[in-house]
C-alpha cells in the first residue's frame, strides 16, 4: 500500500500533472467560487511553474546538478589495469530501468532507452572485470506481463557476450530502495560497482550506503546534453526541458522521502 501510495503521490508533484493541478483549480475557483483572485493566483503560479520546467537552459541546469555527483569510468581495455575503485568489486549491478513486452522483439528492443543504456554500461564494465559477477534487477512489468526486467536484461547482457553463469537476475525488488536490500544479501561485503542512470544515481548511491553496501558509482543514461548549461538554451522552451526537469524533481521528491524515512 505505502509503494503505490508513493507512486501516485509521486506523479501528481512532477512538474507537468502539478502544474495542471494548479491551473484547473485556479479555473474552478474563479468560475464557481468567490475565490477569483486565489484562482487567478493558482494559475499564474501553475503557468509560470510549466513555463520555468519546458526551459531547455533550466531542465538542464537542474538536471545536471544530479549528474555532476559522480564522475563517469573511464575507458577500460584490456591492456591497462582497472582502476583500484572498480578492481575491487565482486559485482557489478544495473538497477532496473523499464520495459515494455512485445513477443518475437529481440529483449534489446523491448528495454526503454534507460535499461538499455545502463546494462550497455553493466556489460562494458563486468567484460573487464574476470572476477566479478552481474547482477541485474526488475520483476514483471505488470501492465503487459511477459518476462521480468531482470530476465530482459540478462538476455542482452549474454547477446553482449556475458557467459549466464555470471549473471544473477533479483527479480522481487519493485524500486531502487528493495533493490539495494537485495544487492546486500547477494553481495555481502564485497564491494558493488552500481550502475543506473547519472540523475538517478545520487539517490541510489544513498540508498546503497543506507545498507552499509561499499558502492562504486558508475553512471551512465545521461540525460543532459552537455555538461553545463549553455546559455542560448535558456531561450528555448521544448519537451526535451521537460524531460529533464521531470527527472530532477522526481528524483529530489525520491531522495526526501527516502530521508524522512531514515534510509539514506
Amino acid at each position: 500500500m505505502l509503494f503505490w501510495l508513493k507512486k501516485v503521490v509521486g506523479y501528481w508533484l512532477m512538474p507537468l500533472p502539478f502544474s495542471v493541478v494548479l491551473i484547473v483549480t485556479g479555473a474552478v475557483l474563479m468560475r464557481f467560487t468567490q475565490r477569483r483572485r486565489l484562482g487567478r493566483g493558482l494559475i499564474f503560479a501553475g503557468g509560470l511553474w510549466l513555463l520555468a520546467c519546458t526551459n531547455a537552459g533550466i531542465g538542464t541546469w537542474m538536471v545536471r546538478g544530479l549528474e555532476g555527483t559522480f564522475p563517469a569510468q573511464p575507458a577500460l581495455s584490456a591492456d591497462t589495469p582497472l582502476p583500484p575503485s572498480l578492481a575491487r568489486c565482486g559485482f557489478v549491478a544495473v538497477l532496473g530501468g523499464g520495459h515494455t513486452y512485445v513477443p518475437g522483439w529481440p529483449a534489446n528492443n523491448q528495454l526503454s532507452p534507460s535499461a538499455l543504456a545502463r546494462i550497455v554500461e553493466g556489460v562494458r564494465l563486468v567484460r573487464q572485470m574476470p572476477q566479478a559477477r552481474l547482477i541485474v534487477s526488475g520483476p514483471v512489468n505488470e501492465r503487459v506481463g511477459g518476462p521480468t526486467h531482470a530476465r530482459m536484461l540478462a538476455e542482452v547482457a549474454v547477446s553482449l557476450g556475458v557467459p549466464p553463469d555470471r549473471i544473477v537476475e533479483i527479480d522481487t525488488a519493485h524500486d531502487t530502495e528493495e533493490e539495494a536490500g537485495a544487492i546486500r544479501l547477494i553481495a555481502g561485503d564485497h564491494s558493488v560497482a552500481v550502475v543506473t542512470s547519472a540523475w538517478h544515481l545520487p539517490r541510489a548511491m544513498a540508498l546503497c550506503r543506507g545498507q552499509k553496501i561499499d558502492a562504486v558509482a558508475c553512471p551512465a543514461d545521461y540525460a543532459a546534453p552537455t555538461d553545463r548549461a549553455i546559455p542560448s538554451d535558456f531561450f528555448k522552451w521544448n519537451l526535451g526541458g521537460l524531460e529533464r526537469s521531470t527527472k530532477a524533481v522526481y528524483e529530489h521528491i525520491g531522495a526526501t522521502w527516502a530521508r524522512l524515512r531514515g534510509k539514506t
